[in-house]
């Protein structure tokens, strides 16, 4: 098995990417990326929920919900990689072309080339968590077996 690398959405694989512009509806709300989604959460139910989800671009997303001013919802890391799930299935079921791009991926391994994520990429070295890769692994399949409702963990 061979791996397809990304990191930004200019990459050959950049739609796998967070700040890949590709909105979706979710909660009765637009979200223009995943990036906007997964960050609003840190503060879901708070003004800066709104902020984030309103905000420019994903950088200016991943800035607002990276601070550390207000203080994150008491769960975040028990949710966390539930809430990339939902987003990152709401991606791939709204954007036809996006979902058949992810499951011409085949078999490869997805991997997030992020060379300081250590938990959602795979680190400097390659041996960080990848959890952003295996989650779209997930959603692959579960694209595949016809269940985007329930994308598992892995692949």
């Amino acid at each position: 098995m061979t791996n397809d690398l990304f990191y930004v959405p200019s990459d050959e694989c950049g739609f796998l990417c967070n700040f890949s512009a590709h909105g979706f509806t979710l909660d009765d709300r637009y979200w223009p990326t995943v990036e906007h989604f997964f960050q609003s959460q840190k503060f879901a139910g708070t003004e800066h929920e709104e902020r984030i989800r309103v905000s420019r671009n994903p950088k200016e997303a991943k800035t607002l919900g990276q601070t550390r001013k207000l203080p994150l919802r008491p769960d975040w890391e028990d949710v966390k990689v539930e809430i990339m799930c939902h987003a990152l299935n709401a991606k791939f079921t709204t954007h036809a072309e996006l979902r058949e791009a992810l499951l011409a991926t085949g078999n490869e391994e997805l991997v997030e080339n992020a060379p300081t994520d250590y938990f959602w990429g795979c680190g400097q070295l390659g041996g960080g968590q990848n959890m952003l890769g295996k989650l779209l692994m997930g959603t692959r399949q579960a694209l595949r077996n016809g269940d985007a409702e329930s994308a598992a963990i892995g692949g």
